[in-house]
C-alpha cells in the first residue's frame, strides 16, 4: 500500500494503538447513531480498519471489541431518543426528512421483533433507525440489549472482515498481483459511480419531476413566444409530459457538457492533460491478466455483437406492427452511427501510441453502444411500474462503463474519446427518446422483447469476446523501447545504465534486477532445462482459479505472472528447492534499451518463492526479500556460459551479464 497519507496513518497508528481503538470507536458510534448514521461511510472506513489488522498494525480482538462498542453506544442513545419522543418521533426535526427510513424501519422492527434489531444491523440506511423505533415503541430493555450487542458484535466482525483478509494476504497477492488488484478495484470504483449516478439522478428528477413540470408550464405563461414550443413538450394533459420533461432536462445537461468538452479539445488541438496522466497511469497497469480480461470487454461494442441484437429487436417491433418504434430505432441507429463518423472526420485527434488505425474520436464503439442500449432502456422503461424503470439505463450504463474502461486499459483512446462518445451518444438518444416519446402513446408487452434483445446481445457477447480477444491484445502491444546501446558498450560498461530494481513504489514489490541476457532465449532456456529448470506458461483466467484447489500439491500450483514497465514476462522458469513449499524463480522481461545491431536485449530477476495459504483460502507463492539462493542455483546453471557477473558500482548488488548464441 504505497501511498503517503497510508503510510501517516500506519506510523500514527502504531504510535497510539490505544487511540486507535478510540477512533474506531467513534466511527461505529456515529454509523450507529439515528439519522447521522446515513451520511458516516463506515463499510470503507472499516475495510481499512480490517486492512490494517491484517497487516498487523492493529490488534484485532482489541479493534473487533472497539467496534462492537462504538456500535453498541451508538444504538443505545438512538434507543433512548426513541423512547423519550415516543409516538411524536416522526415530527422531530431530524426525522422529519425522512419519513420513508422511518417507515421502512418500522414495517422490518414490527415484522420480525427482536430479530429486526439484528437485520437491520446489514440493511444499509435503515440501520440507524431501528434502535430508535424500538425505543419509540417501548421495547423492554431486557429483550432489546441482548439482541442489541449480537447484532453489534457479528455487524463488527462482517464489517472488519473483508479488510482483514485482504490485509493478512495482500503482501502474498500484491508481490504478483498487485496491478492487477489495483485494475479491478479502479473498474469497480467507476462501476460504482455509473452506478450512483444514473440511480440518483434518476430518482432525482422522479421526485422532483411534478415540481419541474409546475415550474416549465410557469415559465411558458410568463414567455408566450418562446413558450409555445416548450408547451408542446409539456402539455400537462398528456401522461408523457413528466417523463418528457425529465428527458429534456438531461438533454440540456449532457449537451451542455459535450459542447463544452469539445470546445477544450479544439481549442488545445489535441488531447487533455488529464487524457496524457491517465494514458501513462494505464500503461504502468499493465499485466496479463488484467490484458485477457480488458481485450474481452473492449469487444463488447463491436458490430459482431450489436448488430445482431438491434437486428433482433427490429424485426420484433416489425412484426408486432410497431411501425413508429421501429422507425425511431433504427432512426437512432443509422443517423447516430453517420453522426458519430462525420464528428470523427471533422474533428482531428490524434491517437494515442499504441492505438492503430480505426481508433479514434469520439469512439464509435462507445458512442454506438451507449445509443444501442440507451435507447432500447427509452423503449422499454415506459412499460416498467414505478422506480423499476430506472433498471435498464443502469444496466446500459454499466456495460458501456465495461467497454470504455476497457479501451481506456488498453490505451484504444484517449479519456476524451470515451468521455466525448459517451456524452454525444446520450445527447442523441436523449433527442430521439424525446421524439418518440412525444408521437407514441401506445403500450406493448415489454418482456417479449426484452427477453429477445438482451439474451442475443449476451449470447453474441459469449461467441464473440472470447475469439476476439487475442486479435485485439496484439494490436496493443507496448511501444518497444527508444534507447539503443551498443554490444560491446553493454557488455564492459552500459549495462551500469539499466534499472537495478523494479519500479514499484512499495519496497516488497521492487525487486532487484540481478539478470542482464543479450541475445535469443531459447540457448538459456534450453541450458537451464538441463540442469532440471522448467518453462511455465503464462497463468491465464483458468489456472488462476485453480489457486483455490487446496488438493493440488504446491509444485503444481501456477506462479502468477508479473511486469516491467506494462510488459510480461519473456520467459519464466522454476526450479525446485529444498523442500516442496520452497521454489526458486527466473523472470526475463524486455529491457527498456535495445542493442544497435538488433540483438534482443533483456532484464530479469531471480526469485526465491515461498508457499502460503493465507486464510486457507487459496495457495500463493510468496517471493522472499533475499533472492541470494536462486541467484546462485541460477549462477551454478550457467557455469560455462559467456557470463560475466559483477557488483553493482551504485547499489552494490551482483548482476549477471550473460550473451546467448543462436
Amino acid at each position: 500500500m504505497p501511498t503517503a497519507w497510508l503510510d501517516s496513518l500506519v506510523a500514527w497508528i502504531s504510535a497510539h494503538p490505544h487511540a486507535a481503538g478510540l477512533l474506531i470507536a467513534a466511527i461505529a458510534f456515529c454509523d450507529a447513531l439515528a439519522v447521522v448514521g446515513i451520511a458516516v461511510p463506515a463499510l470503507p472506513l472499516l475495510f481499512a480498519v480490517g486492512a490494517l489488522i491484517g497487516l498487523g498494525h492493529i490488534d484485532g480482538s482489541y479493534a473487533l471489541a472497539c467496534a462492537a462498542i462504538g456500535a453498541f453506544a451508538g444504538d443505545g442513545l438512538s434507543y433512548w431518543i426513541g423512547h423519550r419522543w415516543g409516538p411524536h418521533l416522526s415530527e422531530q426535526w431530524l426525522f422529519r426528512r425522512y419519513p420513508q427510513l422511518l417507515a421502512r424501519g418500522e414495517r422490518l422492527f414490527r415484522r420480525h421483533g427482536s430479530m429486526g434489531i439484528l437485520i437491520a444491523r446489514f440493511v444499509g440506511a435503515v440501520r440507524p433507525f431501528v434502535p430508535a423505533i424500538a425505543g419509540m415503541l417501548r421495547m423492554p430493555l431486557k429483550r432489546y440489549l441482548p439482541a442489541s450487542l449480537v447484532a453489534c458484535v457479528a455487524w463488527a466482525a462482517a464489517f472488519l472482515a473483508p479488510g482483514w483478509i485482504f490485509g493478512a494476504s495482500y503482501d502474498a497477492v500484491a508481490a504478483v498481483a498487485d496491478k492487477l488488484a489495483i485494475v479491478l478495484f479502479t473498474l469497480l470504483a467507476a462501476l460504482a459511480l455509473v452506478w450512483a449516478v444514473v440511480l440518483y439522478t434518476y430518482r432525482w428528477f422522479a421526485d422532483h419531476a411534478n415540481n419541474l413540470l409546475a415550474r416549465a408550464l410557469k415559465w411558458t405563461h410568463a414567455h408566450p413566444r418562446l413558450g409555445r414550443y416548450a408547451a408542446a413538450l409539456i402539455d400537462p394533459n398528456r401522461p408523457e409530459s413528466t417523463s418528457l420533461v425529465l428527458l429534456a432536462a438531461c438533454l440540456l445537461a449532457i449537451g451542455w457538457a459535450w459542447f463544452a468538452w469539445l470546445a477544450a479539445l479544439l481549442a488545445r488541438g489535441g488531447p487533455l492533460a488529464i487524457d496524457r496522466s491517465i494514458y501513462d497511469a494505464m500503461s504502468l497497469l499493465r499485466n496479463p491478466l488484467a490484458d485477457q480480461l480488458m481485450a474481452s470487454l473492449a469487444s463488447i461494442g463491436d458490430a459482431q455483437v450489436l448488430v445482431p441484437a438491434s437486428v433482433v429487436a427490429l424485426a420484433w417491433l416489425l412484426w408486432r406492427k410497431r411501425w413508429m418504434a421501429a422507425a425511431h430505432w433504427l432512426g437512432a441507429l443509422v443517423f447516430g452511427l453517420a453522426l458519430t463518423a462525420l464528428l470523427g472526420a471533422v474533428v482531428d485527434m490524434p491517437r494515442p501510441p499504441t492505438a492503430p488505425s480505426g481508433f479514434g474520436f469520439p469512439s464509435i464503439a462507445v458512442t454506438m453502444t451507449t445509443i444501442t442500449l440507451g435507447f432500447f432502456a427509452v423503449l422499454i422503461a415506459r412499460e416498467l411500474p414505478g422506480r423499476r424503470r430506472v433498471w435498464p439505463y443502469l444496466l446500459s450504463g454499466v456495460v458501456v462503463t465495461l467497454l470504455g474502461f476497457a479501451r481506456l486499459y488498453l490505451g484504444a483512446h484517449w479519456l476524451s474519446d470515451i468521455a466525448g462518445g459517451m456524452l454525444f451518444g446520450v445527447a442523441w438518444l436523449l433527442a430521439l427518446g424525446i421524439a418518440y416519446r412525444r408521437h407514441v402513446a401506445r403500450s406493448f408487452l415489454m418482456r417479449p422483447l426484452a427477453a429477445l434483445f438482451y439474451g442475443t446481445f449476451l449470447v453474441a457477447v459469449l461467441w464473440h469476446t472470447p475469439r476476439e480477444s487475442e486479435r485485439l491484445l496484439a494490436q496493443f502491444v507496448p511501444a518497444p523501447p527508444a534507447h539503443t546501446l551498443a554490444m560491446e558498450d553493454w557488455w564492459r560498461h552500459d549495462w551500469t545504465t539499466l534499472p537495478t530494481r523494479r519500479n514499484e513504489h512499495s519496497s516488497s514489490l521492487a525487486w532487484p534486477l540481478d539478470l542482464q541476457v543479450a541475445g535469443p532465449l531459447q540457448p538459456l532456456r534450453s541450458q537451464l532445462e538441463a540442469a532440471g529448470w522448467r518453462v511455465q506458461s503464462q497463468a491465464d483466467w483458468v489456472a488462476t482459479l485453480g489457486l483455490l484447489d487446496d488438493d493440488t500439491s504446491p509444485l503444481q500450483q501456477p506462479v502468477l505472472p508479473a511486469t516491467l514497465d506494462g510488459h510480461a514476462e519473456a520467459l519464466l522458469m522454476l526450479h525446485p528447492g529444498s523442500d516442496g513449499k520452497q521454489q526458486y524463480a527466473l523472470r526475463l522481461w524486455q529491457a527498456p534499451a535495445r542493442l544497435h545491431d538488433g540483438t534482443p536485449l533483456w532484464i530479469g530477476t531471480t526469485q526465491t518463492l515461498h508457499y502460503v495459504r493465507p486464510f486457507d483460502v487459496a495457495g500463493l507463492w510468496q517471493p522472499q526479500q533475499d533472492p541470494s539462493a536462486a541467484h546462485d542455483e541460477l549462477r551454478k546453471a550457467l557455469h560455462g556460459s559467456d557470463v560475466r557477473e559483477e557488483a553493482h558500482p551504485r547499489t552494490g548488488n551482483r548482476i549477471l551479464r550473460v550473451r546467448t548464441g543462436d
